[in-house]
């Protein structure tokens, strides 16, 4: 069973940084997508950064430039380094994780497995 469990989140003023973690454990998830996602209350989830197989990221344009997204494979934890934090980045974040080298596009249908997530909240 695939366990994903995120920390990290807090509360920031505007220009800021957080750094989230989420550890993986169930299986070795070195050879996946992994990704973090965020949904505003009252918002659809949106895909915030994601790496591939290949050690490829991609980032949703909102955060490019701000956010990292890494993972350390000895130790089964996906990162993402947030900087230059606004008061839209308020959300709750989640990590999610599939059985893909792949994926055609950062939306939530392309993960099977979710953490319960880490609130980030930012001040202005």
């Amino acid at each position: 069973q695939v366990h994903l469990v995120e920390s990290g989140g807090g509360s920031v003023q505007a220009g800021g940084s957080l750094r989230l973690s989420c550890a993986v454990s169930g299986y070795t998830y070195i050879s996946y997508c992994m990704a973090w996602f965020r949904q505003a209350p009252g918002k659809e989830r949106e895909g915030v950064a994601y790496v591939d197989y290949d050690g490829r990221t991609n980032y949703a344009d909102s955060v490019k430039g701000r956010f990292t997204i890494s993972r350390d494979n000895a130790k089964n934890t996906l990162y993402l380094q947030m900087d230059s934090l606004k008061p839209e980045d308020t959300a709750m974040y989640y990590c999610a994780t599939n059985w893909k080298f792949y994926i055609a596009a950062m939306r939530p249908d392309e993960f099977d497995y979710w953490g319960q997530g880490t609130q980030v909240t930012v001040s202005s």
